[in-house]
C-alpha cells in the first residue's frame, strides 16, 4: 500500500524530471514528437486537398450545379457535417481503445481517402472530390478526441500548457502551408491537378509513416460498450460534459472563439476585394497574419504561465481580442477607394498597417485564450470519459462555426458592411467574456492573481513542484499580508479554498474577491463558536472533495514582520480528515520579501498597525517570492513542528 507521503513523492517526480524543459524540448522526445508531425501533416492535407479543390471549382471547372460563389460554402458545409454526425462516436471509440492503435487507423483511412482523391483529381470529377471532403471531415472527426486525450496521457500537469501549444501553432502553420501550397500547386499548367494528387497521396504517407513512432498510450475505458446511435450518444455525450460545471462552460467558452474567429476567417476573401481594395495576394496576407498570431499566442502561453496551466490568461486574450476587433472597424471603415492592389501597392500605404497590427494582435490574444482553456480540459476531465468529452466540445465547436456563418450571412443580407460584423463580434465577445467570467469566477479570479504577480510585483516561485497536481491536500503559509492568498493562487495549477479571518470579508474589493473565490470565513471560538466549528465543518468539505485546502495558522496578518506561533486550528482539520479516512499531506510554505509593501501592516497611525496607507509604497515590480516545501504525511503534523519548517522556508 503507498503511504501518503510516498504519493506525494511520486506525484512531483514528473515535474522535477522535466523541470529545465520547456515546450521546444518536446519536440526531442518521443512521446511528443510523431504525434506533432501526425497531426501537423494530417491539417496539412486537409488544408492542401480542400483549398486546391476550392481554387479548382472556382476557376478552373464550369459546373452549373455549383456555381463560384457557393463552392466554398458547400465544401465548408461538407466537411464540418461528419463532427455533428460521428464526433459522439469518435469519443467513445477513443476511450475504448489504444489512442496509438486509434490514430494509426486513422492515418490508414487518411490514404485510402487520398486515393480515391488523386483519382478525382486526375479525372477533375467534383462529385468524387465532394464525397472525399465529407470523407476528410470524417477523418478528422475521428482524430479530433485523440489529439486532445493522448496529450495529458503523456504529459504532465507542468507541460500541458506548452504542449498545447505546440500543437495549436503547428496546427495553424499547417493550415497556412497546407492552403499555400494547395493554390500554388493546382494552378500549375497542365500538371497541376495530378500534383495535387500525388503531394496528397505523400503527406498521408508521410503522417502514417511519422505515426508509426508514437509509443502506446493504452485504453482509459476498455470496458465501455459502444452506443453506434450518434443522436442519442450526442446528446449522453453533452450530459456527460456538463456534469463538471467549469469543464462544460469552458467547452462553451472555446466554441465561442471558433465562433469568433470562423467570422474573420470567412470574411477575409470579401474583406481583402472590397474594403482593402487588394487583390488575392492581399487575402492570402490576412491568412499568414491571422495564423502566424495564433501560432505566436499559442507558443506565449507557456512562458506567460510559468509552465502551469494558467487560466488567468483566458481573460487576458478575451480583452485583446475585443480591444482589437473594434479597431479593426475604426482602421478599415474609412480607407479611401483604389483599383484592386497587388501586395507591394498595398503594403506601402501606412493606413493598412494599422489593420494588419489589429489582425495580428486579435489572433494572437486569441492563442492565449484558446490554449489554456483545451489545458483546462484536459487536466479537469476523468480520464476515463475525456475523450467523449473532447467530442462534445467539437460538437459544440461544429455548432457555433455554424452559427456564425449564419449569423454573419444574415448580418450581411441585412446591409451591414464587414468592418461593422467586425465591430458587432468584438462587443459581442466583451458580453460572452463578460458572462462566461461571472458564470466560472475562477477565470477572474486567476486573472486577478496573475496581473498581480506579474505586474506589482516580480513573483519567483521555488518549490512549486511540490503542490499536488491531484488530490486533497492542506497547504500553510506564514501571513504576512492582505493578499496572500491572491499569490497562493497565481502560484497553484489548481483551485484553492482557503480559510480566513471573517474581518478580510469586510476589506473593500477584497473582500469582494474572497467571496468570489468561496473562501471560508472563520471566527475565534470564543467569539462565535457556530462559526467556528461551522469553518471546520466546510474545510472538511473540501478535503473529502479531493481539493486543495489553505490555512495561515498564525490566525492573523503578522504586526511585525516576524513569523508568529501556529494555532491548532490546523491539527483539528487533519485530525477530522483522517477520522473519515482522508490522509492529506500537509505542503508547507513560505512568502518572502512581503514585509514592508503596501498591503502589510507596516505603516504606525494611532499607535496602530495598518496596511494599504501608502499607495506605491514600493513602487511596481518589487521582487517578492513563494517558498514551497517537501510535503509532511499527516501523522507527522504538529504546529510546531510545521512552523519550524515554515521558518526554514523564509531563510531559503
Amino acid at each position: 500500500m503507498t503511504t501518503p507521503a510516498a504519493a506525494a513523492t511520486a506525484a512531483t517526480a514528473p515535474h522535477e524530471a522535466n523541470a529545465h524543459a520547456n515546450q521546444f524540448a518536446l519536440l526531442g522526445q518521443r512521446r511528443f514528437a510523431p504525434f506533432f508531425w501526425t497531426q501537423f501533416a494530417g491539417a496539412a492535407n486537409d488544408n492542401l486537398f480542400k483549398f486546391a479543390f476550392t481554387v479548382m471549382v472556382t476557376y478552373q471547372l464550369q459546373l452549373s450545379w455549383m456555381p463560384p460563389a457557393m463552392a466554398g460554402l458547400a465544401i465548408g458545409a461538407l466537411f464540418i457535417l461528419p463532427f455533428l454526425l460521428f464526433s459522439a462516436t469518435a469519443g467513445q471509440l477513443t476511450d475504448k481503445f489504444d489512442k496509438t492503435k486509434m490514430i494509426r487507423f486513422v492515418k490508414n483511412l487518411e490514404i485510402a481517402i487520398m486515393l480515391i482523391a488523386a483519382w478525382g483529381f486526375v479525372r477533375a470529377d467534383a462529385v468524387v472530390l465532394l464525397g472525399c471532403v465529407f470523407l476528410m471531415g470524417l477523418h478528422s472527426t475521428l482524430f479530433g478526441p485523440v489529439k486532445f486525450a493522448y496529450l495529458p496521457q503523456v504529459l504532465d500537469a507542468r507541460e500541458l500548457t506548452g504542449g498545447n501549444g505546440m500543437v495549436e501553432m503547428g496546427t495553424f502553420v499547417a493550415i497556412l502551408l497546407g492552403q499555400v501550397a494547395g493554390g500554388l500547386l493546382v494552378a500549375l499548367p497542365q500538371v497541376g491537378h495530378t500534383t495535387v494528387a500525388v503531394a496528397c497521396l505523400l503527406l498521408a504517407l508521410a503522417g502514417r509513416g511519422v505515426a508509426q513512432a508514437i509509443p502506446r498510450a493504452p485504453a482509459t475505458d476498455p470496458g465501455l460498450v459502444i452506443n453506434w446511435n450518434p443522436f442519442s450518444e450526442t446528446w449522453r455525450n453533452l450530459k456527460l460534459a456538463h456534469g463538471n460545471i467549469v469543464v462544460f462552460r469552458s467547452l462553451l467558452g472555446i466554441s465561442w472563439m471558433w465562433f469568433f474567429g470562423a467570422v474573420f476567417l470567412s470574411q477575409f476573401p470579401s474583406f481583402a476585394k472590397e474594403v482593402l481594395h487588394g487583390d488575392e495576394q492581399v487575402a492570402s496576407l490576412l491568412l499568414v497574419v491571422f495564423s502566424v498570431g495564433i501560432g505566436v499566442g499559442s507558443l506565449l502561453c507557456e512562458t506567460l504561465s510559468r509552465r502551469q496551466v494558467e487560466i488567468g490568461l483566458v481573460p487576458l486574450g478575451a480583452i485583446g481580442m475585443s480591444v482589437f476587433a473594434i479597431d479593426l472597424y475604426f482602421a478599415s471603415r474609412a480607407l479611401p477607394p483604389s483599383a484592386g492592389m497587388g501586395l507591394g501597392a498595398f503594403m506601402g500605404q501606412p493606413a493598412h498597417w494599422r489593420v494588419m497590427a489589429d489582425l495580428a494582435l486579435l489572433s494572437l490574444f486569441a492563442g492565449l485564450y484558446s490554449v489554456p482553456m483545451y489545458a483546462l480540459i484536459q487536466l479537469r476531465s476523468q480520464p476515463t470519459h475525456r475523450a467523449r468529452i473532447i467530442a462534445a466540445n467539437n460538437i459544440l465547436n461544429a455548432l457555433f462555426m455554424i452559427g456564425s456563418s449564419v449569423i454573419a450571412g444574415a448580418l450581411l443580407g441585412a446591409g451591414f458592411t464587414i468592418p461593422q460584423i467586425f465591430l458587432f463580434t468584438g462587443i459581442a465577445n466583451a458580453v460572452v467574456a463578460f458572462y462566461i467570467f461571472m458564470l466560472v469566477p475562477e477565470y477572474l479570479l486567476r486573472f486577478i492573481a496573475w496581473m498581480l504577480s506579474h505586474f506589482v510585483y516580480r513573483f519567483e516561485i521555488k518549490g512549486d513542484e511540490h503542490i499536488p497536481t491531484e488530490g486533497a491536500a492542506v497547504l500553510v503559509c506564514n501571513h504576512v499580508s492582505f493578499i496572500d492568498a491572491i499569490l497562493l493562487m497565481a502560484a497553484s495549477p489548481r483551485p484553492i479554498r482557503f480559510i480566513m479571518d471573517h474581518r478580510i470579508f469586510k476589506v473593500p474589493v477584497l473582500g469582494w474577491l474572497f467571496k468570489l473565490a468561496k473562501a471560508i470565513p472563520i471566527a475565534p471560538q470564543k467569539e462565535d463558536p457556530a462559526a467556528y466549528e461551522a469553518a471546520f465543518a466546510r474545510a472538511l468539505g473540501v478535503l473529502r472533495e479531493g481539493d486543495l485546502l489553505a490555512i495561515f495558522p498564525e490566525g492573523a496578518i503578522t504586526r511585525d514582520g516576524q513569523l508568529q506561533p501556529f494555532k491548532g486550528g490546523v491539527m483539528k482539520i487533519i485530525e477530522s480528515a483522517r477520522a473519515e479516512g482522508i490522509e492529506p499531506p500537509v505542503i508547507p510554505m513560505a512568502l518572502t520579501n512581503l514585509w514592508g509593501s503596501y498591503f502589510s501592516r507596516i505603516e504606525l497611525r494611532g499607535g496602530e498597525n495598518v496596511a494599504m496607507a501608502k499607495p506605491f509604497r514600493r513602487g511596481f515590480f518589487s521582487r517578492v517570492g513563494l517558498n514551497v516545501g517537501h510535503a509532511v504525511p499527516p501523522p507527522e503534523v504538529r504546529p510546531e513542528a510545521l512552523q519550524q519548517r515554515v521558518s526554514g522556508l523564509l531563510a531559503a
